[in-house]
């Protein structure tokens, strides 16, 4: 069984390695959207996968290093597409949630990336 729990926190960036007349060039913010996905068997007496407020006591401390801070400023996220904060933030939570089977991360409502791990 897969579970999954959202998370929302904003952010401002720049991509440094795209073309100067690129908007994203310049320093701009996102409302981002993050879904963490496990995969488990269902606990036969608890009734579930994992404890939710577990998932979030994990997941929670690594929004706060990125939560209205400019990416470009933390280590590993010096061009910080959606794609590698999306590996980025893979490995920072994955450590603490070994069950972790999926991520995703949307920047727009409408853009994002899923990330399954390497």
């Amino acid at each position: 069984m897969i579970i999954f729990k959202q998370f929302t926190f904003d952010s401002a960036h720049f991509l440094p390695h795209v073309p100067e007349t690129h908007k994203c060039r310049e320093i701009h913010g996102h409302t981002y959207a993050l879904r963490i996905f496990i995969e488990g068997e269902l606990d036969p007496h608890l009734g579930w996968v994992m404890d939710f407020t577990d998932m979030k006591s994990v997941v929670e401390p690594v929004i706060r290093t990125v939560d209205h801070k400019m990416l470009n400023n933390i280590p590993g996220l010096e061009n910080p597409t959606c794609e590698l904060f999306a590996v980025w933030l893979w490995n920072k939570i994955k450590p603490g949630l070994p069950m972790l089977k999926r991520i995703e991360l949307n920047e727009t409502p409408t853009s994002g990336v899923i990330y399954e791990g390497n």
